[in-house]
């Protein structure tokens, strides 16, 4: 008897292997090794910054440098793999579907609540920190002690605002005309929607048809994922080194004048936690508690990771098997949920911006406010699930409402254990997203 989607004999066995390895790195407390690199990070750090003034400047800077080298090699690792493993799962995922009307109104809804959630997640991020103020405790001289350290370089053509008749043209750039200049450039959102076109088009065909090149897409996926398992050993060295890099550059009075920004930004992200259980307890009346519960594994590794796309599998397999959402529903939302739902970063940008807008003495007016959520929900849909990638972002963002990108250097030393924090919450979203989608399109499973 002909199976009726090509897909059922590939993927699940192949998701589980891989979830069961992520899993195994769990169980071998990954996260206490993290939590140790941390704690080493920030003492070496000080042993070698301005602080303790027990070491030469250029010479702390060098030995930084070479403490930091597998940070940068589990960076590298990551990023290697991000294009390959998300057009993989989309076009898995898109093939796991049970027909094309399930499509049409998963698609229908996604789309919408993607962008409402992305909208409120920023406004939570602006908000608190309106609240809050953070930016009012911070001294003028951290300010200028942070400017010497190295900011990422962004392309000022990233920071215009594109106008009304721009518009037209800005969406028809967004289908990629070349693939692979797309995939070059890393251009996330045009890749996800190139997935789309191709994974709609081999749901059409027949079994027969669509199998070769299922079958070499799991294998670029299984791959792909073996990768990260190899990064995924580095990550408490690497995080050891990064963090003794940017302490030792930074030095402890900057880490401990931004305590209350960071504060800020977990008082948004525990915010949005929270609405995410009231979101599932209302659409599927799962508890908190037990929601809670199912996710604490993928919640652990994203933060352990600071990479949604790392940890895709394990996000698949706890919204199947803990949470009760359909495989066709957990394997095409999830994918694109990496690249396109992104609240926890989306959050932190609009946190981010009013807090820099505090330190320069900026007065953002309520159309600025409104800028920076618009332009925050662009930048966020399509951005790669990858570590460090919201500060790139957010000199996007700050660029659109006149706050100088240079100021992105007071916050890169508490960017790790932040970054951290709102990739926890993006997968939170993910599996949020898969239990309302579930519910919504109709035909809920039983866990």
């Amino acid at each position: 008897m002909q199976p009726t989607h090509p897909l059922e004999l590939i993927q699940p066995d192949n998701l589980k292997r891989l979830a069961g390895n992520l899993q195994v790195l769990i169980k071998s407390r990954l996260w206490l090794q993290i939590f140790i690199g941390l704690a080493l990070g920030v003492v070496v750090g000080l042993i070698l910054g301005p602080t303790a003034g027990l070491v030469e400047r250029e010479t702390a800077n060098a030995i930084g440098d070479w403490l930091a080298v597998p940070g940068k090699i589990f960076l590298i690792l990551i990023q290697m793999i991000v294009i390959p493993l998300v057009f993989s799962s989309v076009i898995l995922g898109l093939a796991a579907s049970e027909n094309l009307a399930q499509l049409k109104r998963l698609g229908l809804r996604l789309a919408p609540y993607f962008v409402v959630t992305t909208a409120l997640a920023i406004t939570i991020g602006i908000g608190v920190s309106l609240v809050v103020r953070p930016g009012e405790y911070i001294e003028s001289g951290l300010v200028t002690a942070a400017m010497e350290t190295e900011i990422p370089k962004v392309d000022g053509a990233l920071t215009e605002t594109p106008s009304l008749g721009d518009l037209p043209e800005k969406l028809v750039e967004i289908l990629p005309q070349n693939p692979f200049a797309a995939m070059v450039g890393k251009e996330m959102l045009q890749i996800v929607l190139f997935a789309l076109i191709i994974g709609l088009a081999l749901v059409t065909l027949a079994p027969e048809q669509s199998r070769p090149l299922l079958d070499l897409l799991s294998s670029v996926q299984e791959v792909c994922m073996k990768i990260v398992r190899w990064a995924m050993l580095l990550a408490p060295v690497a995080v050891f080194g990064m963090l003794a890099q940017i302490t030792a550059r930074v030095g402890v009075d900057v880490l401990v004048g931004m305590g209350i920004y960071v504060g800020t930004v977990f008082l948004g992200l525990f915010c949005m936690l929270c609405v995410y259980l009231v979101i599932v307890f209302v659409v599927s009346g799962i508890t908190p508690w037990r929601f809670l519960k199912s996710a604490r594994d993928v919640q652990l590794l994203a933060f352990s990771t600071s990479s949604s796309a790392a940890v895709m599998p394990l996000t698949i397999k706890t919204a199947e098997e803990r949470l009760g959402v359909r495989s066709s529903i957990a394997q095409f939302l999830v994918p694109l949920g990496t690249t396109v739902n992104m609240d926890g970063t989306a959050l932190y940008q609009g946190a981010a911006t009013v807090f820099l807008a505090q330190v320069f003495g900026i007065d953002l007016s309520l159309g600025a406010l409104v800028l920076v959520v618009v332009t925050t929900v662009g930048a966020s849909i399509g951005s790669p699930a990858t570590p460090g990638v919201g500060i790139v972002i957010l000199a996007t963002v700050l660029g659109t409402v006149g706050i100088p990108a240079s100021g992105i250097a007071l916050i890169i030393g508490v960017d790790r254990i932040l970054d951290m924090s709102r990739t926890a919450i993006n997968v939170t979203g993910d599996l949020t997203a898969c239990t309302v989608m579930d519910r919504w399109v109709g035909g809920k499973s039983t866990p």
